[in-house]
């Protein structure tokens, strides 16, 4: 596969091991010649070497394998998944592919990420570039509310990411973008639903993803330093976060829209 021009600068390396440390999934950055998708999850599964490092020749076993290895989820969910991806990007045979076609606009990848821009109008491919304003207004919508309610002005180690947080991030990346159909409205909301629930902890009381880890992973796509699954996280958990943050996210859609009648 021939990469567009749009793709960055990404040394061939294949295997588990870090090839500058030597050490079993430590973190390196892709480099000349490697190839990224539009998935912070699946980009930092080849950054630490949980699917080959240079991201090509990709099969569904190898994501399947490193979906569970890397982050613990459960068989089901893994092979939802896989098997999902595959056949979103149109690979019916699932044969091996290259990440960047895992970005095949309105397969797995969807307009209204987090960090990306929208894929052009008439462009197959979306873009893989991490925006680091989007990075940082992410940030800031989380630590702003966060420092308000506490009085003070909280450092970013403090506040963690809750469900609250995702929804209200959807829903105002949604608002800038063309209306999702129901299919990739889903994939957004099970995106962050699983990452939550794969890295909730309890911090000073609040419950949630501690914010620089989100910060690094959507950043670099890199995981927590020295973190490893503690748990199974399965396809039903998924389902019942993503479930609730559907139905917040239409109550403050139809309150906003009540309040907007009223004026």
């Amino acid at each position: 596969m021939s990469l567009p021009a749009a793709h960055p600068d990404v040394d061939r390396k294949t295997g588990k091991a870090c090839p500058v440390t030597g050490k079993t999934h430590d973190y390196q950055p892709p480099t000349a010649g490697d190839v990224r998708s539009v998935c912070p999850a699946i980009n930092a599964m080849a950054n630490h070497g949980y699917i080959p490092r240079d991201g090509k020749g990709i099969s569904p076993a190898m994501i399947f394998n490193g979906l569970r290895a890397c982050y613990g989820l459960s068989v089901p969910l893994a092979v939802v998944l896989t098997t999902g991806g595959w056949l979103l990007i149109k690979r019916f045979t699932f044969g091996r592919v290259n990440l960047f076609e895992l970005g095949l606009h309105n397969g797995v990848e969807h307009d209204a990420s987090v960090v990306h821009l929208n894929c052009p109008p008439g462009q197959k491919d979306a873009p893989i570039e991490i925006q680091s304003d989007l990075v940082d207004e992410f940030v800031a919508s989380v630590v702003e509310p966060a420092s308000a309610a506490a009085g003070r002005e909280l450092p970013e180690a403090d506040v963690v990411v809750t469900g609250h947080d995702i929804v209200r991030t959807r829903i105002r990346r949604e608002k800038l973008s063309k209306p999702l159909d129901a299919v990739h409205a889903e994939i957004a909301r099970g995106e962050m639903a699983i990452i939550l629930g794969v890295w909730n902890k309890t911090v000073d009381g609040n419950e949630g993803i501690p914010l620089p880890w989100m910060r690094t992973w959507l950043a670099e796509e890199r995981l927590p330093e020295g973190w490893r699954p503690d748990h199974v996280q399965t396809l039903r958990d998924v389902v019942k976060r993503s479930s609730a943050m559907r139905a917040e996210m239409k109550k403050i859609r139809d309150d906003e829209m009540a309040a907007a009648k009223q004026q």
